[in-house]
Formats: structure tokens, sequence, C-alpha cells
């Protein structure tokens, strides 16, 4: 048994059907893929902010702050700046 998908969105709608029709697969396949796509990509960031966590945590990676960083670019596009003039 199939299932048929539809979206508020004209675009998006039109988009699944021209997949299913060019692909002949069906949408029930489409909302898999994108599901099974979805949850490995939300896997691979936890595990990246997790392994992230750890090395801040640990002291392996130091934390800069947004003052430091602010005043680091202002001073790049200063020289900058003043090598153009």
């Amino acid at each position: 048994m199939g299932m048929t998908l539809h979206f508020n969105n004209p675009e998006l709608q039109s988009r699944v059907d021209q997949w299913v029709n060019d692909t002949g697969r069906p949408a029930e396949e489409l909302v898999e893929d994108a599901i099974a796509g979805h949850l490995d990509e939300m896997a691979q960031v936890r595990h990246t902010l997790d392994t992230r966590y750890d090395d801040v945590k640990s002291g392996k990676v130091r934390l800069i702050p947004v003052d430091e960083v602010r005043a680091y670019f202002r001073a790049k596009s200063a020289a900058r700046r003043a090598q153009q003039a």
C-alpha cells in the first residue's frame, strides 16, 4: 500500500511529485530516506558537539572570549585598510 504526501508548500509538493515520477520510487521511500538522513546528520552533529565539549572541559581546547575575537578581526581589518590607503 502506497503513501500519499500532501504539502502546503506547492514548490515542495512539486519537487516531491517530480522525484516520485522521475525515479519510480514510492513516496514512502522518500520519507524513509529523508528521516534516515536527518537522523544520521543529527547523530553526527551530536557526536561533534559532545567531542568538542569534552575537549573544552578537559582543557585540550581553549575558548576565546568574544571581545578577543572582535579585537583580532578589527585589527586585521584596520591593517588591511591601511595597506590599501
